[in-house]
């Protein structure tokens, strides 16, 4: 007799989608999060709660991930605050879990943290992040570079950790850029799905509100550069689901 193995899907929570000119061309956030997560077929499963569908009543996943978003945390809408409770009791089923910009403050959000617009103003472009010494240990951030580059795009940001969450990388404009909740459950707030290319667009296409805002966009630009952070901790977390 044969045995069949059923392997788990990966939970991929979309509450978010990216600029309809860049999904013409390349795809939305779960392309891209599929790409760098290595899925294929039913490993991967999009839920699209930003457009209402409904969450599962069931937590049998390998893991989690939560894209970006246009709205805010802050907002507290509906849907939000749905997939915040079911973030919560994910962590308590022991399901890994990794939130991306929105997904990192709706998880701080989610465990007691408090979420609000950046005093230091919009974060765009590629930034340099510094892992704390707990990052030398982590099970995701483990091994990449002390000071690292990263593609970031936010104007709100987590102001104050959950208690109990441990700090993992700080930068110049986020002094919470990445927490761990346990042992299994992470926020980032870099992109770790863009690369240079998409940076670069998604400061193009808000040159008008950073030009209100006060900032240089074509500065902004120039400073954009590859990085192969994203894809290493993608290929980590993916490894962990794996595990």
């Amino acid at each position: 007799m044969t045995s069949v193995t059923t392997t788990r899907p990966l939970l991929f929570l979309q509450v978010g989608h990216t600029f309809d000119e860049i999904a013409r061309e390349r795809g939305d956030y779960d392309v891209w999060f599929r790409r760098g997560l290595n899925q294929a077929g039913d490993t991967f499963q999009v839920l699209r709660a930003v457009d209402g569908e409904p969450l599962p009543g069931h937590f049998d996943y390998r893991g989690v991930v939560v894209s970006g978003s246009w709205s805010m945390v802050t907002d507290r809408e509906p849907w939000s605050e749905a997939c915040a409770a079911y973030l919560h009791s994910a962590h308590a089923h022991r399901v890994p879990i990794l939130g991306v910009c929105y997904g990192h403050q709706l998880l701080a959000h989610a465990f007691g943290g408090e979420v609000g617009y950046n005093p230091d103003g919009r974060h765009a472009g590629t930034a340099a992040i510094t892992l704390t010494a707990a990052a030398e240990s982590d099970p995701l951030l483990s091994g990449l570079p002390a000071v690292l580059s990263a593609q970031v795009s936010h104007s709100q940001r987590v102001l104050s950790l959950p208690v109990g969450a441990t700090l993992l990388a700080t930068a110049k404009l986020d002094p919470f850029h990445a927490f761990r909740i346990g042992d299994s459950t992470w926020g980032v707030q870099f992109h770790p799905e863009f690369d240079a290319n998409v940076s670069r667009r998604y400061i193009e296409l808000r040159r008008d509100k950073i030009l209100a805002e006060g900032l240089d966009p074509d500065a902004l630009i120039a400073g954009v550069h590859e990085t192969d952070v994203g894809a290493r901790v993608l290929a980590r977390f993916a490894q962990i689901t794996r595990s």
